[in-house]
């Protein structure tokens, strides 16, 4: 029996297994490589932004509200307020670092829709010695994960809400960048507006800077009544650098809102934005808030994805199950087929912390909903009431400015005819000028509040239910 069996048996046994595990492997494989991705490297690049604006675009389709997407983009003849803000929209760089969280999002939620890929086992056991029949051992195993499948349905549906939750982010950031191009258009133009003006005045006030140094040169003035017209000419040098600064500061956070390089030329043309809600617009805008407002409906979705985790949590307290169907033979050359049953014993932890973690997580996004909510409706009715406000200040300084300025025109005329002493010339100017500037600031701080209250209304012009944020995950 010895000899009928092993000269011949074995050696086509053995080569059977050798073949069998081979195909195995090559299966394999097979099946690894052609799963895997593949690799290409991504350099940094420097940083610096456009050079200029003549070379970039900004597509009507891509715009988030009408009122863009209607506008014609034409940087060949300067930016208007609706271009600046069309272009910030484009190719802002705290945009496209959200367009990215986007595609992260939308990437996990296609990695939560993925099932748990099978494990594979293989193993062989090998006699310490020949004779007696005995032939090499192998065993042959296939397991999944049952319970990540019982779970799976959580996890998508909390990855699809927290996507859907980045959309809205996205939107509601590019509502955000559009009021703050429109309100740093209107801060520079402002700006310009309070440098020329002080420049007139310097220039006015450098006619009698040579009659008080002539005659402080002749001893016909002492520098105690010279100190006056001195005075007022570096108050307004003082005022002129000081709005320097702020105009550069202006200059430099427009630049970098659009995405240029800080050299990059930057023509602004037109008159800045200006928009009041009536109080009709603002009514049905509280009626509205919460199906309007993309950063509300952003915390919503990210509620849903919460709701959806703790109920994954929930499920995920019963027994952990693996199942496998394994394949075996034993050094008699004994061959085995049955099945493998692992289950976790829930007898301590039974995933009650994560389950006290995402309870009381869902009840901190809830507080956090509620709390918004009332902070922007209480925001956006004091806004109402500052810009009632200031447009009464706004029609009182104007009309004082305007006196002011009268004033002014006839003091200078009576000055340069001898019927008026410089210091009281000067003093007019002065309170002239200041009306100017706080008429001047007056009219930043109405558009600074104006522009955040349609923000906060959710731009008059744009209907959420007519441009519906798509949540769906998209393959990457």
């Amino acid at each position: 029996m010895h000899r009928a069996v092993h000269p011949q048996r074995i050696p086509a046994t053995r080569s059977c297994r050798v073949s069998a595990f081979r195909m195995t492997g090559a299966v394999v494989v097979a099946l690894v490589v052609s799963a895997c991705a593949s690799y290409a490297p991504l350099p940094l690049d420097r940083g610096e932004g456009a050079a200029g604006v003549a070379q970039l675009v900004a597509p009507a389709a891509d715009m988030p509200l009408p009122s863009l997407a209607t506008h014609r983009f034409d940087p060949a003849d300067g930016l208007d307020v609706t271009e600046t803000a069309m272009l910030a929209v484009a190719n802002s760089p705290a945009l496209k670092l959200k367009r990215d969280e986007l595609g992260v999002a939308r990437a996990q939620a296609f990695a939560a829709g993925l099932l748990p890929d099978p494990q594979l086992s293989l193993g062989e056991d090998f006699p310490t010695h020949s004779g007696g029949g005995l032939s090499t051992a192998f065993n042959l195993g296939l397991g999944e994960d049952i319970g990540a499948l019982l779970t799976r349905s959580s996890r998508q549906a909390a990855a699809r809400s927290q996507a859907g939750q980045v959309n809205l982010d996205l939107l509601w950031a590019e509502w955000q960048t559009v009021a703050q191009a429109r309100l740093l258009f209107d801060q520079v133009l402002n700006l310009r507006a309070q440098q020329a003006r002080l420049a007139s005045e310097q220039a006015a006030l450098d006619q009698v800077g040579g009659h008080i140094h002539a005659a402080l040169a002749a001893g016909n003035l002492t520098y105690d009544s010279a100190s006056v017209g001195l005075n007022a000419a570096a108050d307004v040098r003082k005022q002129q650098a000081d709005n320097t600064v702020a105009l550069h500061q202006a200059d430099s956070d427009l630049h970098v809102l659009l995405g240029l390089a800080s050299t990059a030329p930057l023509e602004l043309v037109g008159a800045p934005y200006r928009v009041t809600p009536t109080p009709a617009q603002l009514q049905q805008a509280l009626a509205d808030l919460l199906h309007r407002r993309p950063d509300l409906l952003a915390l919503q979705a990210g509620y849903q994805a919460q709701e959806a985790k703790l109920r994954g949590a929930v499920l995920a307290q019963f027994p952990a199950l693996t199942l496998g169907v394994n394949s075996a033979r034993d050094t008699s050359a004994i061959y085995t087929h049955g099945f493998s049953l692992g289950i976790t014993l829930p007898l301590f932890d039974r995933n009650r912390g994560n389950i006290a973690i995402e309870r009381a997580t869902r009840q901190q996004l809830k507080d956090d909903y509620a709390s918004r909510v009332l902070t922007t409706r209480s925001d956006m009715q004091r806004l109402a009431a500052d810009l009632a406000t200031l447009d009464r200040q706004h029609r009182a300084l104007t009309v004082h400015a305007e006196q002011l300025a009268d004033a002014r025109r006839a003091a200078e005329q009576s000055w340069r005819h001898g019927l008026l002493d410089w210091p009281t010339w000067l003093a007019i100017r002065s309170r002239s000028l200041a009306a100017d500037l706080d008429l001047l600031a007056v009219q930043q701080q109405q558009a600074t509040q104006s522009i955040a209250l349609e923000a906060l209304l959710g731009n008059t012009d744009f209907d959420i239910a007519t441009h519906p944020v798509s949540a769906q995950a998209s393959t990457p």
